[in-house]
């Protein structure tokens, strides 16, 4: 016996046992849709700490060699800046795959979402916002697109 419309139902002593059965299926799916949300945010957040520390490390190899040349205490400074450029490379590089993974990820778990809540198996009653990870790893891409900039072309506002 199955609800008619996938409305959340009242369960009580008088309730069918297998209604009862259903309506619990129903809200264990459902939290476990937001605890696979959750996980991929957490995946993400790992992808951002390993970016930003390539991106920041890159870009800090690279200003110091560049000082100390300005400075005229090394006479080549091609080498280091180089792996700097590269480093920051990497980085700006695994948060684009990181990125592109969790919104096909994402979107994939809002169509099964979806299809799950049309053949009433889930009541899809709560939020399913924009990831707050997924933003503050856009932001950062674009700080890293920045960099590179202004590494490679020494203008901009770290150049």
């Amino acid at each position: 016996m199955q609800p008619e419309n996938s409305q959340l139902i009242r369960v009580d002593a008088s309730s069918d046992s297998d209604v009862i059965s259903v309506e619990l299926s129903s809200r264990r799916t459902g939290m476990s849709f937001q605890r696979t949300r959750m996980s991929a945010d957490r995946t993400l957040m790992s992808v951002i700490r390993t970016s930003l520390s390539l991106i920041g490390f890159g870009f800090t190899i690279f200003q110091v060699f560049k000082k100390l040349y300005e400075v005229q205490i090394l006479k080549n400074s091609v080498a280091p800046r180089h792996f700097g450029e590269s480093l920051v490379y990497l980085g700006i590089a695994m948060l684009l795959v990181g990125i592109g993974y969790h919104i096909v990820f994402m979107l994939g778990l809002r169509r099964e979402r979806a299809l799950l809540k049309r053949t009433g198996l889930l009541h899809a009653e709560s939020q399913f916002p924009t990831s707050l990870t997924l933003l503050v790893a856009l932001v950062l891409l674009g700080i890293g697109i920045i960099a590179i900039v202004a590494m490679v072309t020494g203008t901009g506002p770290l150049g």
